[in-house]
């Protein structure tokens, strides 16, 4: 599976699910037992090579913002939503992502934001397939510290200021 496959399993099942993150990791998972496994494992070290990529400071900031607060699990769910928005949202929020102002339209905190199941929607697909769980994917570990330069998630100035934007749209 090439990176243009997996944007378009992506985008077509999160078009299928009106949105919802719920259902669209269970129409992920339903298209994902229809390929074969070693294109499940491609698909999973295309989405956690993602994850790992947004592992960055002003990443976090942003899902801080739009939910109010952004624990060690919370962020790690809204980068699985991140990649579940799709390629334009995901790679303008990587690139600079005070641009989620204008990327995303609404957001609503009780259904956004939170792609848990999205992250766990081939090693599912994987483990129905072949009755056993996913191996190892061979992918470098996460950093143990984010990229970029360190803010305080708890300063709503220090947030506001480095996403003036977002803040501006989404913030307290």
């Amino acid at each position: 599976m090439d990176e243009t496959e997996f944007w378009e399993l992506v985008d077509s099942t999160r078009e299928a699910a009106g949105g919802d993150p719920e259902d669209h990791a269970d129409l992920l998972v339903e298209r994902l037992v229809r390929l074969d496994p070693e294109s499940v494992l491609d698909f999973s070290r295309h989405f956690e090579s993602r994850v790992n990529r947004a592992y960055r400071w002003d990443l976090w900031a942003a899902g801080a913002v739009l939910l109010g607060g952004a624990s060690d699990d919370a962020f790690d769910s809204f980068r699985c939503w991140l990649i579940g928005r799709g390629r334009e949202v995901f790679e303008g929020a990587v690139h600079d992502p005070d641009s989620l102002a204008g990327l995303l339209g609404s957001f609503d905190e009780e259904l956004d934001g939170d792609g848990e199941e999205l992250g766990y929607a081939a090693d599912e697909a994987y483990e129905q397939l072949t009755g056993v769980l996913a191996p190892d994917l061979g992918l470098p570990p996460q950093p143990g510290e984010p990229e970029g330069t360190p803010l305080d998630l708890d300063d709503d100035a220090a947030l506001a200021t480095r996403l003036p934007m977002l803040w501006e749209r989404y913030g307290s």
